[in-house]
């Protein structure tokens, strides 16, 4: 089994960390981006190459989920 390596930018402030731990976010956004080092991330990219800090409700794909906008908007 190969060992997980977590995404630097994934800590009590991340955005799917949250939604995760709200049961909001279904798992594997977080086993195929945020425990694989970030690989293929948009956000993790846009953020180290732009400075770009995605809403809470963006994917890691890029994607908007309708139901974390909502749940972000209502915080």
């Amino acid at each position: 089994m190969a060992k997980r390596q977590t995404c630097i930018w994934y800590n009590e402030t991340s955005g799917m960390k949250r939604a995760f731990d709200a049961g909001l976010l279904d798992s594997k956004w977080l086993d195929d981006y945020c425990f694989n080092a970030g690989r293929g991330c948009v956000r993790k990219r846009r953020f180290e190459d732009e400075g770009y800090v995605s809403p809470d409700y963006v994917l890691p794909d890029g994607t908007v989920d309708p139901r974390l906008r909502e749940w972000v908007r209502g915080r």
